[in-house]
């Protein structure tokens, strides 16, 4: 759990909408705009986790060189990135990433009625901290928290994070397609019909 010293689990490389911005010293609603508007972007390359699109770091390092005019990519702030999320290891293929969970596939996972309580088990050190923050949003590589589930459960007060083993077993052969697995569009794209 939380207060445990455990080596730091390999991650693969990734990054969020926030990241992928920065590496190319933009602003995030362009990269917004790469997808939609000039469509030199898209998901092939990226994992959806809790509703948000992951880029893989070796698909967006070389992001620049594939387009029809040539992006810099921001040296520091690629080594930045790898520096906060090593121990890491770089990923080709959305296939080849473990199973990866955000806070909508947890809260579904452990059957929870909302993020709230995922939220408080979170800061109040009863759940392990996320192994990813980006974009501003936790990420979990799933198989450290089910190693966790027995000491969550003898120590739970309230709440009994039950799983949900169709959920889990989704989750790891990658065929999930509950809370979180899509991206639901928000602002004026929300309410535009669907083509």
């Amino acid at each position: 759990m939380a207060g445990d010293e455990r080596p730091a689990a390999r991650k693969p490389y990734l990054a969020g909408g926030a990241e992928f911005a920065a590496l190319y010293d933009v602003k995030r609603l362009q990269v917004s705009q790469w997808i939609s508007r000039d469509q030199t972007l898209d998901y092939r390359y990226a994992k959806i986790i809790s509703g948000s699109p992951y880029w893989l770091l070796q698909f967006v390092k070389g992001f620049g060189q594939t387009t029809p005019r040539t992006k810099h990519l921001n040296e520091v702030e690629l080594a930045r990135l790898i520096k906060e999320q090593d121990p890491g290891y770089w990923v080709g293929e959305v296939g080849q990433l473990p199973p990866l969970v955000g806070q909508a596939e947890l809260v579904a996972l452990f059957r929870l009625p909302s993020g709230a309580l995922l939220r408080k088990a979170v800061g109040t050190g009863r759940f392990r901290p996320a192994d990813y923050t980006l974009s501003g949003s936790p990420i979990w590589l799933l198989e450290p928290v089910m190693e966790d589930v027995p000491a969550l459960q003898a120590g739970a007060r309230g709440v009994d994070w039950a799983v949900d083993e169709q959920v889990l077993a989704a989750l790891r052969d990658g065929t999930y397609d509950g809370p979180g697995a899509k991206i639901v569009p928000r602002g004026k794209a929300a309410r535009q019909p669907s083509k």
